[in-house]
């Protein structure tokens, strides 16, 4: 009776296996990912959505659950106007309002969604864009204080740093301190 279990447990791991492979064969792998000190990240090749200097004014903060508050991007700091870019190749899967602002979404592959907003668009959802490929420019409207374009990153639905994409956190720089 044991080694009727044990082989059908076998059986099982086996076949669960061979299940998993074929999956692994129908869904490419995602971009090879790379420890860092924030974590798994994707290879940071993505370009910054608007023109340097890049300055940010409110970083990510991960909700503790799903529904809690929390900052789910960053905002940069840029003013009504500024070109907006694709990060990276990718698919305009949603361009239109979103709780009285507009939104532009890309698919760029393997689970990975960046938002944006707010924007006014100059792409149409089928799209196909490229890295640095204009997407839009910044509009008013946001919750910064119409200085802001906010950009989320989301693999597989749950939101995530995007600094995990573009590089890492940038260095922090000291100044001296004044009276």
């Amino acid at each position: 009776m044991t080694r009727r279990i044990l082989i059908l447990s076998l059986a099982a791991i086996v076949g669960m296996g061979a299940a998993a492979a074929s999956a692994a064969a129908v869904t490419p792998p995602a971009t090879p990912l790379s420890t860092g000190s924030l974590g798994p990240s994707i290879d940071p090749g993505w370009v910054w959505p608007v023109e340097p200097p890049i300055f940010v004014a409110q970083a990510f903060r991960a909700p503790a659950t799903p529904y809690s508050s929390g900052h789910r991007g960053i905002d940069l700091t840029v003013a009504p106007g500024a070109v907006v870019a694709a990060p990276a190749d990718g698919v305009v899967v949603f361009a239109g309002m979103v709780a009285g602002r507009e939104v532009v979404t890309i698919d760029h592959g393997h689970g990975v969604l960046s938002s944006y907003e707010p924007i006014e668009a100059s792409v149409e959802v089928g799209l196909a864009v490229h890295a640095g490929d204009p997407i839009g420019s910044v509009a008013t409207g946001g919750h910064c204080d119409d200085e802001c374009l906010h950009l989320g990153v989301r693999i597989d639905g749950e939101y995530v740093s995007p600094f995990r994409f573009l590089g890492g956190v940038p260095s922090a720089v000291l100044l001296p301190w004044r009276d």
